[in-house]
């Protein structure tokens, strides 16, 4: 697939992870071109997995719309599948999922996740991980449109009473419903400092 140009070094990119499906409700679908829309009003650019179908095919339509670059980066084995979106502004073939993750973090300057399923889930929980880890400090969003990650966030909260994850982690989350309010802070936000490495080392 040629590159069609490249974006302007300077313009931030979110990363989105979401769906390659559309769900099962129209308000999905809004709430993704929501986003897109927000991303190129604030003058920023996409950065997510190249697929041109589902809630991800729906954002980046959005963002282009708008006027805003849109970089995907997908897979070789999904490329044969032809699942890859023809239009975006720059498109990245990498070998492996592994490489495809690691180089959308790369680009991205914050991160924002949509309803979506096991793929979405694991992109997601990857991202907070790493960030836990002091691996990156970029902003992280969670879009609960019409309650669809109540049932993660009722988790991750037993996992905090739990004490398998600490109160302040939980402060790398933003979370929202409102599509346009949340890209605008992500595109400003700074996410709190985590402290010293997690586990305590001197623990038995």
């Amino acid at each position: 697939m040629p590159i069609k140009h490249t974006p302007n070094p300077d313009t931030k990119l979110l990363c989105v992870f979401c769906g390659s499906q559309s769900g099962s409700r129209k308000i999905y679908s809004n709430a993704a071109n929501a986003v897109g829309d927000e991303i190129a009003r604030q003058g920023m650019g996409l950065v997510y997995g190249g697929g041109k179908i589902g809630l991800m095919g729906t954002v980046a339509d959005a963002v282009l719309a708008g006027g805003g670059p849109v970089v995907g980066v997908i897979p070789d084995v999904l490329m044969t599948k032809e699942l890859a979106h023809e239009n975006v502004t720059k498109l990245e073939v990498v070998s492996s999922m592994h490489e495809r993750k690691a180089r959308m973090a790369e680009l991205a300057s914050g991160f924002l996740t949509l309803p979506g399923g096991i793929g979405t889930f694991e992109e997601f929980f990857e991202i907070v991980t790493w960030a836990v880890l002091g691996i990156h400090q970029k902003p992280i969003g969670l879009l609960n449109v019409d309650g669809y990650f109540d049932p993660i966030l009722r988790l991750l909260g037993h996992a905090v009473e739990e004490k398998f994850l600490r109160p302040q982690h939980l402060d790398l989350i933003l979370v929202g419903e409102d599509p346009a309010a949340l890209v605008s802070q992500l595109a400003s936000h700074r996410p709190p400092s985590v402290g010293p490495l997690w586990l305590d080392l001197n623990q038995s």
